[in-house]
Parts: C-alpha cells; sequence; structure tokens
C-alpha cells in the first residue's frame, strides 16, 4: 500500500501545534524545569513524541529543516532526543533519504563499551559525521549543550542544534556562544497563543 501525501511543511506544523497545546501543554501550580528555573506553564512533550501522528509530524519537520545540512545522523541527549531522532530516522527512511540516529548518554555504563554514545556500529565513530543535536524542549539550552560536547570531543561536526519547542529564556544566546546554528519548530509563543 502506498504512503499517504505527506503534509506540507506549513500544514504540518500547524496540525503539531494543535497536538502539542492538546497533549503536552501543562499550566497550573509552578513546576521546576530542567534548568533549574520554575514556571506555571509546562511543556511535557513526551505525549506528543510518542503519538504516531506526533512523531511522524516531528520526524517530518526536522528532516525538512535539515535537509540542506547533508547530515549522517541526528541525535541528542538521552531521554528526551531519543524519540525524537527515531522519528527523524523512520520517516527519512520512508522519504527515502536516509539518516540514522544515536542517543548520547548522561552517564557512561559501567559495563559493556563504557560509551557514552550509543547507536553506531562497532566498526562506526563519530569521526568527522556531520551531526544534528535534537531537544524537545529547549529552555537555557544546558541538555543540549552537553551532547554537542560530547559528539564534538568525539570528532563529530555539530552543524545545528534544533528543538521541538523553544521556551525563549536564553538557548539562541547559548548555541551562538557555542557557534551552533540553533533552530526550532515552534516556540512557547506559538502554544501559548494558541490557548
Amino acid at each position: 500500500m502506498p504512503l499517504p501525501p505527506f503534509p506540507t511543511p506549513r500544514q504540518a506544523r500547524d496540525e503539531l501545534i494543535g497536538i502539542v497545546t492538546s497533549l503536552s501543554y501543562v499550566t497550573g501550580s509552578e513546576l521546576r524545569l530542567a534548568s533549574g528555573k520554575t514556571s506555571t506553564y509546562y511543556f511535557n512533550m513526551k505525549p506528543t513524541m510518542l503519538d504516531a501522528r506526533g512523531a511522524f509530524l516531528i520526524g517530518l519537520l526536522i528532516l525538512d529543516r535539515i535537509e540542506p545540512m547533508q547530515v549522517s545522523l541526528v541525535g541528542g541527549l538521552e531521554m528526551g532526543a531519543v524519540p525524537l531522532a527515531t522519528a527523524v530516522a523512520a520517516v527519512s527512511a520512508a522519504k527515502g533519504e536516509p539518516v540514522s540516529a544515536f542517543f548520547v548518554r548522561k552517564q557512561a555504563k559501567d559495563h559493556g563499551t563504557r560509551s557514552l554514545i550509543e547507536g553506531l556500529a562497532n566498526d562506526e565513530t563519530m569521526e568527522q559525521r556531520r551531526v544534528v543535536i535534537l531537544e524537545d524542549v529547549t529552555t537555557t539550552g544546558g541538555s543540549a549543550l552537553k551532547a554537542v560536547d560530547v559528539v564534538r570531543a568525539e570528532g563529530g561536526e555539530v552543524v545545528a542544534v534544533v528543538t521541538v519547542l523553544d521556551r525563549q529564556e536564553g538557548a539562541g544566546a547559548t548555541f551562538r556562544k557555542a557557534g551552533v546554528p540553533f533552530f526550532s519548530l515552534m516556540t512557547k509563543d506559538d502554544v501559548v497563543g494558541a490557548v
């Protein structure tokens, strides 16, 4: 059975904003963010990333954003980047433009290969690979920057960081300082304004 036609990037983004608004936007009491900051709104992107349609749209939109970058790998820090990288890899295969996935452990295992980077075959390395780091929600950029540092230390070239949602609280400045282009599929204003 042939695949249905893919939505345009504009259609995919509008639909994804609706899914994030419905499944992943939480307001109410003050919550602590990964950055250490507190907020009265929170984006729990896991329901969107693990929703069949949400994962498909995320994969499609990230691929659209990174297509001109000619990358061979996408990934980022566990746990948030794992479903994102998987979605991109699956959608890229469906489109006939395969991009493989990996993830960076927060700390190396104490057994096996003891590697911080998972997903590469035994004979593969990051050496001279063009890589995009993915993140689900970006506040200050600290989590994604950890993945950037690990990939660079392993010889990979980080060509960009792409986040599903930018909370607009300093990540852009963090990545400019690190010399990495930063892109988001949507911002907090796109979701908060849609409610």
